[in-house]
């Protein structure tokens, strides 16, 4: 989507943030200076239906002037999906060197190695506590 309120605004004459924002006070919106500059500046994540509704009725247009859709971007192939890849062949290409070895406690033994676990494709470690009791 594209934001095309000050397209919108200068068909009604309004050249700046803070003119719309005085005519949006008058007609009941009190928007805050910096929430103005922002709807002015840039494409809002969000949009409240009420604030639409005021903005319209100021502006006299329908939310489709002020709400243009635009195609999404075209992918590059870099960013386009693949095929998952195999958790077997991720179990294994990161078994070998997937393990974590933790330093030794101050009792002088070296706690044992955490394997890698797959999850989602990705080999994340897992970490386990336990308390080694004194020697």
């Amino acid at each position: 989507m594209r934001w095309n309120l000050r397209a919108a605004a200068a068909r009604r004459g309004i050249a700046s943030a803070a003119e719309l924002r005085r005519r949006l006070a008058s007609a009941g919106l009190v928007v805050s200076v910096g929430k103005m500059s922002g709807l002015w500046a840039h494409t809002p994540l969000t949009v409240r239906l009420e604030d639409l509704e005021v903005l319209c009725t100021v502006l006299s247009c329908e939310p489709s002037d002020l709400l243009i859709p635009e195609p999404p971007p075209a992918r590059t192939p870099a960013s386009a999906p693949g095929p998952a890849p195999d958790p077997a062949s991720t179990t294994a290409a990161f078994s070998a060197a997937a393990t974590l070895t933790t330093p030794a406690p101050a009792t002088g033994r070296a706690t044992a190695p955490v394997p890698a676990v797959p999850v989602a494709g990705r080999a994340v470690r897992r970490v386990i506590v336990r308390s080694v009791p004194p020697a």
